[in-house]
């Protein structure tokens, strides 16, 4: 039964894993982090993503412009930049390292110690990616919530919401924490490996034919 859970086990994580990567590098180029829609304008929705701002029209489609300097975004999109970037390196070096490791490739199959550690840092990589694919969504939407509520500003004046990006943000960090899990699941459970089973059912065999010499008159 191990022999069947445990290969299950890492193909899951590594396909969870898989699909939170592309979910970050997805919302690391997604316009929508933060959503303006003017109440003057209904017919009018301005976005801003980590790139560029777009300002979405009714009959003439999305028009975008993308960010002059690095220097001149807000904090909180700067250091987002960053750690999006990271998330999205870490995430393919932990895809890499996991598939390596995996039980069901052939490649390295009596290097066991060796497959048992590229799972251990490709989950750990995983676990890596998906926090800091969630850290910067969740700076950005606290600032948001912030400025939603700040007193000092004019009820007059429109003001930024959450954007689809932040919730894609989300479900990724999600998705790579679960999927580094499930790989590390699999190296505390008991692993049983099949040449181990041979050998135990050759002895067994031999221990038999030996009782049956033994008896007979």
């Amino acid at each position: 039964m191990a022999l069947v859970y445990q290969p299950v086990m890492q193909l899951s994580g590594i396909l969870v894993s898989l699909l939170g990567w592309v979910l970050s590098c997805l919302t690391t180029y997604l316009p929508q982090w933060k959503n303006l829609n003017l109440e003057l304008n209904e017919l009018e929705i301005w976005t801003m993503g980590l790139w560029q701002a777009c300002v979405v029209q009714e009959e003439g489609g999305m028009q975008c412009k993308d960010f002059d300097s690095f220097l001149a975004l807000p904090p909180e999109l700067r250091i987002s930049r960053i750690l999006m970037f990271f998330s999205n390196g870490s995430g393919l070096l932990g895809l890499l390292l996991s598939g390596f490791g995996l039980d069901c490739l052939k490649i390295g199959e009596r290097q066991q110690e060796q497959k048992k550690r590229l799972l251990l840092f490709g989950g750990m990589l995983f676990w890596i990616s998906g926090i800091t694919a969630i850290v910067p969504v969740s700076w950005v939407a606290h600032s948001t919530v912030q400025e939603f509520w700040d007193e000092n500003i004019p009820d007059i004046v429109p003001r930024w919401d959450f954007g689809e990006a932040l919730f894609v943000g989300w479900l990724a960090g999600f998705c790579l924490i679960l999927g580094g899990s499930l790989l590390n699941c699999t190296l505390c459970s008991t692993e049983v490996h099949p040449s181990s089973v041979h050998y135990a059912v050759g002895e067994q065999q031999d221990q038999c034919q030996r009782l049956e010499t033994e008896t007979r008159p």
